[in-house]
This record gives structure tokens, sequence and C-alpha cells, in this order.
């Protein structure tokens, strides 16, 4: 299944401190991706993902 995400792009994902809805992206990001799905996460740049990633900007 072909799944996109999109995270808000003031923060990165997964936030390293602290930060419930980037965590969470990244999470079912992660699992989606595990599970064999084809994953496509709009966030920052500076994210962090085995998912494809595509930049709303270059980093949070």
């Amino acid at each position: 299944m072909r799944i996109a995400h999109v995270a808000p792009l003031y923060e990165s994902v997964p936030l390293r401190f602290y930060g419930g809805t980037e965590r969470i992206v990244s999470y079912l990001t992660e699992a989606l991706v595990e599970l064999g799905h084809d994953v496509t996460l709009f966030a920052s740049g500076d994210s962090e993902t085995s998912a494809r990633l595509v930049p709303g900007r270059d980093q949070a």
C-alpha cells in the first residue's frame, strides 16, 4: 500500500526531546515501512526516517 504522512514543518521527525505529534508520526512511519508499505513522509529536511522523505523546508 502507498501511504503518505504529513508532519508539521516547524520540528524535525522524530523530535529529539519532546513532541507528541512528531514522535507518533515517526513511530507510525517506521512501523509501516517495516511491514513492507511504500511510505512517503512530508516533513522538514532534517528529519530522520527510513521512508522516502520529501522536505517541505531544509530544516526545522
